[in-house]
């Protein structure tokens, strides 16, 4: 059973290129997607309080996100580099919430998977970072979370496979992903994460 999926888009080296041009803003913008996430995962243990089979690990991927908060702060401390006071509101993702159906069923599912697309992006992208480094110390950093990062994508899935059919939980999936890749190919690059 396939838990995690190809992503439709594939981010080009050049995109990373430009994250090196700027990495500090980067690294801002980095540690305020850690944020985020983490507490997306405790979004769901509040929104789904019943579902007890998934509230474990999600509180374990929360966890998680924020250890990589801490280490990415970690990283910017050394550099100088301060957090952002306020967190812009990230396009990419309020697209794709906007893409993601009404009621209260259909819209848990399509928040899991959007969820799912978002960790397998992050995955890809850290990947190409990781690639572009010169500080090894930086790039095995960079290559950790890119595995960390594709077993979040992989989390996901599985929890939604938990609560719908494996044949309706693709279908949508592979919709999303390329609903997902339409937005990746229209959005300008920036040294941002998404």
């Amino acid at each position: 059973m396939k838990l995690s999926l190809e992503l439709a888009y594939q981010t080009p080296q050049s995109w990373a290129t430009q994250v090196m041009n700027d990495f500090s803003y980067f690294l801002q913008d980095h540690a305020d997607c850690e944020r985020k996430a983490s507490s997306m995962a405790l979004s769901f243990v509040a929104k789904c309080p019943d579902k007890i089979e998934i509230i474990p690990e999600l509180i374990e991927t929360a966890l998680e996100e924020l250890e990589h908060f801490q280490q990415v702060y970690k990283i910017m401390q050394k550099r100088g580099i301060r957090l952002r006071s306020e967190m812009p509101k990230d396009q990419y993702i309020l697209q794709l919430i906007e893409k993601c159906r009404s009621g209260k069923n259909d819209r848990l599912l399509d928040r899991m998977l959007v969820a799912s697309i978002v960790e397998c992006r992050g995955a890809e992208r850290f990947k190409l970072i990781a690639d572009e480094l010169i500080d090894l110390d930086l790039k095995d950093f960079y290559k950790t979370l890119w595995i960390s990062e594709a077993k979040h994508g992989n989390i996901f899935v599985k929890f939604a496979l938990n609560y719908w059919n494996k044949t309706e939980v693709y279908k949508r999936l592979d919709e999303l992903n390329n609903l997902e890749a339409d937005i990746c190919s229209k959005m300008e690059w920036t040294p941002r994460l998404h």
